[in-house]
């Protein structure tokens, strides 16, 4: 006898970065006839629409987000405000709390998947539901900074505590330099909506769901997942890689005529997000590393903190030494379908784990430049761990400089460099294990039979 489809209702964090990455976990649940509730803002639908490939499976349900003091009119999510507002989203996140209960009174899914909600877990348990915590940052970041065995240290850990991995991390050449501890370590007294702090919500979210899962493998995280899994004493299922299908759109002309233009595997691609905002003299120190590589780039970046355009961010006569071979722009990007171009032989990278995923199935080569939170420790683990890319080095003030980016760009484009060779074969090797079709159909077999049995107890 069959198995029934599953009915399952997300609420991921009001952000886009959370929401799309939700909706492709739903897409591929959709491929096995599971029904899919969606609960989301009007905006953030209006978004997500085009990225719904079973709107017949897929039913996306509005939500009102209520108005919190300091939010802008008819602020729905994170994209409507600047970063130090995000915590305000969060508080009026946390206050459609009587709202999400209703919703799931009515909906009667068999799961909830959710992430920065704390409080859902406690909600699903008096309607009967079980709470699964997916989580979309990587197992190497929550097992090196949430565990039980980071956590109950308590906010006031010291920097060079940081600087080490917590008792039994399966790694222990993945560490934080003193700048990026010292960063950690703010984090862990900041608030997060509500006056809750940022690492009590996390924690909280995790520790009393049914069940953790994440939006990887095995062949890539295996043993931090069982390092979570011990830690919390509760099931940790993995999506697998959960990659994504082919646009069914084209590049933009003006990106597909630059690339066109160019020899296979010589353009250098640079894209650091939709969040991430440089300092001014970051700006600056990337851009010049790309022209002093002397190779064709094309660079993907939001004007730098200060500055309306990049243009009016670029370094003096940058952009006339640079013409018709270099070209910056400051707006979004189909990275998937730039990636996928033949004349891109390079990719730097802020490391935020969607981009990883997208880097790793192409044949560009990974220049690996961190910015904050868990883009560090994927850094760490692709570099050292991995060993799929090479990571440019900062100075103790965590600045980079134009000639570190240069010089890893030249590293990992040099095909006789050693490095370049044993990062070319590792990353051919974890291609080809995540293309393998074989192995999407199974994790999501087994993720499927997973959430089954826990349904059962």
């Amino acid at each position: 006898m069959e198995a029934r489809p599953l009915h399952i209702a997300m609420y991921p964090w009001l952000a886009m970065g959370h929401q799309i990455p939700f909706l492709h976990l739903c897409n591929k649940l959709a491929i096995g006839g599971h029904r899919i509730s969606f609960i989301t803002p009007p905006k953030a639908q209006a978004k997500l629409e085009p990225f719904n490939l079973h709107p017949e499976l897929i039913t996306f349900v509005t939500i009102t987000v209520p108005h919190v003091e300091g939010l802008p009119p008819d602020a729905q999510t994170t994209a409507d405000v600047t970063y130090p507002l995000q915590p305000n989203i969060m508080t009026a996140m946390d206050l459609t709390k009587d709202d999400i209960q209703t919703l799931l009174t009515h909906l009667k899914p068999d799961l909830v998947f959710y992430d920065f909600t704390h409080w859902m877990p406690t909600l699903t348990k008096k309607l009967g539901i079980k709470a699964v915590h997916y989580c979309i940052v990587s197992s190497v970041m929550v097992g090196y900074t949430l565990t039980p065995a980071r956590y109950y240290q308590g906010v006031d850990l010291s920097e060079s505590d940081l600087m080490e991995p917590p008792q039994g991390y399966p790694n222990s050449s993945i560490k934080l330099h003193a700048h990026e501890a010292c960063a950690f370590a703010r984090k862990r007294k900041d608030t997060f909506g509500s006056d809750v702090l940022f690492y009590d919500r996390q924690f909280t979210a995790m520790n009393e769901a049914d069940v953790l899962a994440y939006r990887t493998c095995r062949e890539i995280e295996g043993p931090y997942l069982d390092y979570i899994g011990n830690q919390f004493n509760k099931p940790v299922l993995a999506s697998g890689p959960v990659i994504l299908e082919p646009p069914t759109t084209e590049l933009e002309e003006k990106f597909s005529t630059w690339l066109g233009g160019f020899e296979p595997g010589t353009m250098v691609y640079c894209c650091f997000g939709s969040e991430c905002t440089l300092r001014p003299e970051q700006f600056q120190e990337l851009v010049l590393g790309l022209e002093l590589t002397g190779m064709p780039f094309l660079a993907a970046v939001k004007p730098p903190v200060g500055f309306e355009t990049v243009e009016s961010a670029m370094p003096e006569g940058f952009e006339e030494r640079v013409k018709g071979r270099g070209f910056v722009y400051g707006g979004w990007v189909m990275q998937q379908l730039i990636l996928a171009h033949p004349s891109v032989g390079c990719f730097i990278t802020h490391c935020g784990s969607g981009s990883l995923s997208e880097a790793l199935v192409n044949k560009c080569q990974l220049v690996l430049l961190p910015n904050v939170g868990d883009q560090i420790l994927n850094a760490r683990m692709m570099a050292n761990n991995l060993e799929v890319g090479v990571e440019v080095e900062k100075g103790e003030d965590g600045m980079y400089t134009k000639d570190n980016v240069c010089k890893v760009v030249s590293i990992v484009m040099d095909e006789e460099n050693e490095t370049s060779k044993k990062v070319r074969d590792n990353h051919t090797r974890i291609r080809e294990t995540l293309l393998d079709k074989d192995l999407e159909s199974y994790y999501f077999h087994n993720f499927c039979t997973r959430l089954r049995e826990i349904l059962r107890k």
